[in-house]
């Protein structure tokens, strides 16, 4: 197979394709992704304090997609670190351990204790789209609070390059982006999902999800993510996990071709299972073969030349 290796944050990552995050919801289950050909491990985001999550169902599915209100059901940053350390012992792909807080102090403490284990890469969740009742507004709905929040994680990884995880239900997300570069960030993640949508069971007359609200993930959301990533590529100069919606070898080619270095696989393990990862490895290793493509970053940008 041709060589897939991709250097993102001046670490090698053996192929492009990574798990984002919560996927999987249990930290030590995370290493199915490896055994099943991802590239990298994004951890479920952990919160400062221990969640229970939102009532079930959680994850319901759709035509184009799902809906999902998890809730950051998590053992909190004093367990889960715990967690995460022991998946990095366990696997040979670069961690991306995920953190999330709306809370400038709660952000300090988790890029503290999350660093502390020395993961490859640390993200930063700023923009979940609906945990507004308990957080408030998400710090990616901002170019000023954005920067807040980079401005203080950085300053606790040190070294770890920090990835930050934007939304696309803020207009300007590209101005975003180039406010956590200005902050220090040294990577982008983008998208969170959308939304907040919801489903009425006609029959019930109620709300299908526990929480009633949920952000929106799958195909559906595969035009607004590349889009998304295409004007980030416009704005910074560092590189960009391209996540949502991505199901076939066409979705990973449209990611970089609009910029993204490393390509989220999420929603797509529900629907194809983990196999979709070796499925999209040998799509893209086929492509590049017949189209006499030495390397990945042939490719990634090519749509703004």
């Amino acid at each position: 197979m041709t060589n897939l290796a991709t250097t993102f944050c001046s670490i090698t990552f053996p192929n492009p394709f990574i798990l984002p995050s919560g996927i999987i919801t249990e930290i030590p289950a995370h290493k199915k992704a490896e055994e099943s050909g991802a590239g990298g491990i994004t951890t479920k985001s952990l919160t400062v304090e221990k969640r229970e999550g939102y009532p079930i169902p959680r994850i319901i599915r759709f035509d184009q997609g799902f809906l999902n209100s998890v809730g950051f059901r998590g053992p909190g940053i004093k367990a889960g670190k715990d967690q995460v350390k022991n998946l990095i012992k366990s696997v040979k792909v670069p961690v991306i351990a995920s953190i999330f807080s709306t809370r400038l102090t709660e952000i300090e403490i988790l890029a503290k204790e999350i660093a502390s284990i020395s993961p490859s890469l640390i993200e930063l969740d700023i923009s979940c789209p609906h945990v507004e009742d308990e957080y408030s507004k998400a710090l990616a709905m901002g170019e000023k609070t954005a920067y807040e929040a980079v401005k203080v994680a950085k300053k606790e990884v040190g070294k770890i390059p920090l990835i930050i995880k934007l939304s696309p239900n803020y207009s300007q997300v590209a101005q975003v982006a180039k406010a956590c570069e200005e902050a220090g960030a040294d990577a982008i993640s983008a998208i969170n999902t959308v939304g907040p949508g919801m489903i009425i069971d006609i029959k019930t007359k109620k709300p299908l999800l526990g929480n009633k609200r949920g952000g929106v993930s799958g195909p559906a959301i595969l035009p607004i993510a590349v889009r998304c990533v295409y004007d980030i590529y416009e704005s910074v100069k560092i590189p960009i996990i391209g996540i949502g919606g991505v199901t076939t070898l066409e979705d990973v080619l449209q990611m970089f071709m609009a910029g993204a270095t490393l390509v989220g696989v999420g929603s797509a393990t529900y629907t194809k299972g983990m196999k979709v990862f070796e499925e999209l490895k040998q799509g893209l290793a086929d492509y590049m073969a017949k189209e006499n493509i030495k390397s990945l970053k042939d490719i990634i940008g090519i749509a703004h030349k």
